[in-house]
């Protein structure tokens, strides 16, 4: 009773103050020009409670009371605004999201006899998402091994999403570029892991 009762003086404190500092429509052009009152013009002093608040703030989503007695607003621990025995508010407008587990992982080049392989996994918590060849041997027959591969293990529904690792069946006639992008996924699959 005591807490609604200091809310309500203290609402009411700030309402005034926030009457008297603010003024009606045109009343700051006449109180310019005029002098400060002095103490004794000023009238008595009358003692009341007293508020720590130097500004009162307007009523907002988040600072308005709810009508309950005793029921103004408060900061939990996380930071986000609650009322006794009520529930928490809705997460404001542009409030960050949780992280997101979902990473990119890049394997290192790997050099073959035909050229340089390059792996990107997407891992999203544990588990592998998808799969790029960043680089794949080039020219000539190499394009043909390299597209071969690509399609075999690389994607959303490739073989290393399947698989969930880098024990992946070579490639027919495309052994280097097999073992090359094998290489490089485990090197990136153990980045990932460590």
């Amino acid at each position: 009773m005591r807490r609604a009762l200091l809310a309500i003086t203290g609402l009411a404190a700030g309402t005034t103050a926030l009457v008297v500092l603010k003024g009606g429509p045109g009343t700051g052009q006449v109180a310019q020009g005029l002098p400060a009152a002095t103490p004794a013009e000023r009238g008595p002093v009358t003692t009341g409670p007293v508020t720590t608040e130097a500004t009162p703030q307007r009523p907002t989503a988040t600072n308005r009371p709810t009508g309950r007695p005793g029921a103004t607003p408060s900061r939990t621990p996380g930071g986000t605004r609650s009322t006794p025995g009520g529930t928490p508010p809705a997460p404001r407008a542009g409030s960050a999201a949780p992280p997101s587990t979902t990473r990119r992982v890049t394997g290192p080049v790997i050099s073959t006899e035909y050229g340089n392989v390059q792996v990107r996994i997407t891992v999203s918590g544990t588990r592998i998402v998808d799969a790029v060849a960043v680089e794949l041997p080039q020219g000539g027959q190499s394009d043909l091994r390299s597209a071969r591969v690509d399609d075999a293990y690389s994607g959303t529904s490739g073989a290393v999403v399947r698989q969930q690792s880098a024990l992946l069946d070579t490639v027919s006639q495309a052994t280097a570029t097999s073992d090359g992008y094998r290489r490089s996924l485990q090197a990136a699959l153990d980045r990932a892991r460590g």
